[in-house]
């Protein structure tokens, strides 16, 4: 992975090996897959949490391949007017003709 000029090596590498370090974590120990009452869930603490700091460290950069594929989808819309709801009549019921 190329890293640019202006990210900080050191701090990247920390950011990866808190991820990896994280991911092993969660997948060795099952106590780390579930719920902490201090922490919460812990593996968005051990694995998604370093992962979207690793991400900002970077800029929030999408990936090459899906930023071709990313491309806005424009919905054509249909020509003319606006459908409009049909008056439905209510067949009376016999107790309101009684009253």
């Amino acid at each position: 992975m190329q890293t640019r000029p202006d990210i900080h090596s050191g701090l990247d590498v920390l950011m990866r090996h808190a991820v990896a370090i994280g991911v092993a974590i969660v997948a060795l120990l099952p106590a780390a897959r579930g719920f902490s009452p201090t922490f919460g869930w812990m593996p968005l603490w051990l694995v998604a949490m370093p992962l979207c700091a690793w991400w900002a460290l970077h800029r929030f950069r999408v990936p090459a391949r899906e930023a071709e594929t990313a491309a806005p989808v424009r919905m054509r819309r249909r020509a003319g007017a606006q459908a409009r709801r049909r008056r439905v009549s209510m067949p009376r019921s016999r107790h309101s003709q009684a009253a």
